[in-house]
């Protein structure tokens, strides 16, 4: 999109999921996988597919751009991000190089979701310390937004060495490599992506999703009183979902997968079993999870767009028990159901906006 319209993107997300110490399937052939999606996704017109970076043997996904460049030759519209880059255990410097590869070979589609992620097992992996959790995405982050807009950079900071008048390469083909910060709530990343003028994503997983409105108010306040021009500015959202011919047969299908998920990292992190109920009111119209037939779905995503006023919605289907089969015809109803109903009725809206 490039900040040239606000006519709203649909796209997918994922973090390719795998289950090999189960059985499930393995690292290699949900790499293969991957590229069998991203072509569907181009090929039923959806806008973005975007790649989380973790570094755990339930994902396999160490390397988003490597995937994407594999994925660039094999598509011609769609475009292509992290979704996020763990850039605070990162080297900002291999980050731009990356990923201006990737958007050379894309012909200019690719992208960076930077943040801080919601794992931490690449701090340890690359010798980072936790207790330098913010203020290594603070460094990192200057870094790489220097870098994208000078060929020659001359920077020093305090977690990597410094670069005296060096040269970067190769650079990204479009002007300015997009890059977006990632949130998973925090109003201080908000506050941050606003006062830089870059676009967000907000992680919605749970709970109702006005409650992220006060937060788009911080992003655009922000920007705005540091001069940035509101009407360019790009909001986005990542929220689990699944979609089937019915509501019902989607509903029943997918809570024992999103329960088993859930159950698995609440284990981790001391939350309570996910249920039924539980399921079922983040199903609802206001919930967080897009769970449904065609229209429902696009429903949701039009209310959402009403309460956040969106360019970007992502919806994340991928978990190691669905079917593969289940999450290409997600992709495919996405794209070929959901996103023109959502497109006609924003064009209307607009359209009724100025008469």
């Amino acid at each position: 999109m490039n900040g040239q319209t606000k006519t709203m993107e649909i796209g997918i997300s994922t973090f390719l999921h795998a289950n090999p110490a189960d059985g499930g399937v393995s690292h290699a052939e949900r790499l293969r996988q991957a590229i069998e999606e991203v072509q569907l996704a181009d090929q039923v017109g959806l806008d973005v597919y975007a790649i989380g970076e973790h570094h755990r043997i339930d994902y396999t996904s160490s390397s988003p751009a490597v995937i994407l460049a594999a994925a660039a030759a094999a598509t011609k519209r769609i475009r292509l991000s992290s979704a996020v880059t763990v850039l605070s255990s990162n080297d900002p410097v291999r980050v731009y190089q990356d990923f201006a590869t990737v958007d050379g070979l894309s012909n200019g589609r690719a992208e960076i979701m930077a943040g801080r992620g919601s794992f931490v097992e690449s701090f340890p992996l690359f010798g980072y310390d936790l207790e330098h959790y913010e203020e290594l995405f603070e460094e990192k982050l200057e870094l790489l937004l220097k870098i994208r807009a000078s060929e020659k950079v001359t920077w020093r900071g305090g977690h990597r060495p410094a670069i005296d008048n060096m040269g970067i390469y190769p650079r990204a083909q479009q002007e300015l490599l997009p890059v977006w910060i990632g949130s998973g709530g925090n109003p201080e990343s908000a506050i941050r992506a606003g006062l830089l003028g870059l676009p967000i994503v907000f992680s919605i997983l749970g709970g109702m999703e006005e409650r992220f409105a006060p937060l788009v108010e911080l992003y655009k306040e922000a920007a705005v009183r540091a001069g940035h021009d509101p009407n360019k500015l790009q909001i986005a959202t990542h929220s689990h979902g699944f979609i089937s011919d019915t509501a019902q047969d989607a509903a029943d299908r997918y809570f024992p997968v999103m329960a088993a998920q859930m159950n698995h990292i609440g284990r981790e992190r001391g939350w309570q079993p996910y249920t039924r109920d539980t399921y079922d009111a983040a199903s609802s119209l206001q919930g967080a999870l897009y769970v449904g037939d065609p229209e429902y779905v696009a429903e949701k995503i039009i209310l959402l767009n009403k309460n956040l006023g969106l360019t970007r919605f992502m919806m994340y289907v991928d978990f190691s028990s669905l079917p593969h089969r289940d999450l290409l015809r997600t992709i495919e109803l996405l794209g070929t159901k959901v996103a023109p109903i959502v497109r006609k009725e924003l064009a209307r809206q607009a359209s009724d906006r100025n008469v």
